[in-house]
């Protein structure tokens, strides 16, 4: 009762779902286009496979603070370069204005999420036969066509994985969500921000066992829409004969 009663709790929950979804969206689209790029024969493709794993293997709070001085004010990369190719007139506070800090921090929540989404997606599309293709371009299909009437509907199972998993993991995640906005800014909390100030910094714990239950609520919503997904991906769907 005491959740329902929290004045921040709609905008909360909206900054959530607004992080989830253009993070998920964003890492999806750009993993489409990687994953076309890195299942292509190229001189060095193997280092390029390996070398995209990195921002994956790497510490997310790590990564986290190496983007908070990406994005500093007077010393971030961010700012002088934009500043010296003549984009900006001057620099931006990128973590220190709202109208910046939830793409500051969504930047960073694709920039981790891209490996995993696209090794995912290369997968799938390893998986299609070369013959389908073939016989598409005889039929005189474009690669337009080809990419919306052959890969994309014979890699909607792991697409499906891909956005089940990177879709749990952004609406979960803390780490570099606290580090960009330093864990106090209102305008910007997420349910796992808010959770965490709860339990840890005002030592409420009945309201933050509360919230914890909500986002178990929430993940569980989540997972069976993504479950009822892969029934209706799967030929024939589940527990068909």
């Amino acid at each position: 009762m005491r959740l329902a009663e929290q004045e921040a709790l709609p905008t909360v929950v909206a900054n959530t779902v607004v992080w989830v979804a253009v993070v998920v969206a964003i890492t999806l689209v750009i993993s489409l286009g990687l994953a076309q790029f890195l299942n292509l024969e190229f001189p060095g493709r193997r280092v390029v496979r390996w070398a995209l794993i990195v921002p994956w293997a790497a510490s997310l709070i790590m990564t986290s603070k190496l983007f908070v001085w990406i994005y500093d004010y007077y010393f971030g990369v961010l700012n002088h370069a934009l500043v010296s190719l003549g984009v900006l007139r001057q620099p931006i506070d990128w973590l220190g204005d709202d109208a910046t800090v939830m793409g500051a921090m969504i930047a960073v929540g694709v920039f981790v999420s891209l490996p995993f989404t696209t090794y995912v997606v290369l997968a799938g599309l390893a998986s299609i036969p070369d013959e389908v293709y073939e016989a598409a371009r005889v039929d005189g299909a474009s690669a337009w066509q080809r990419f919306w009437r052959i890969t994309v509907p014979l890699m909607k199972p792991a697409i499906l994985v891909a956005l089940l998993f990177r879709t749990l993991d952004a609406f979960r995640i803390f780490d570099s969500v606290f580090i960009i906005s330093n864990g106090n800014n209102p305008n910007i909390e997420t349910v796992s921000i808010l959770n965490a100030n709860e339990l840890l910094t005002r030592l409420n714990l009945g309201l933050g066992s509360a919230i914890s239950v909500l986002i178990f609520l929430m993940v569980v919503a989540i997972a069976a829409l993504f479950i009822k997904g892969f029934g209706a991906a799967a030929p024939g769907g589940l527990g068909e004969d």
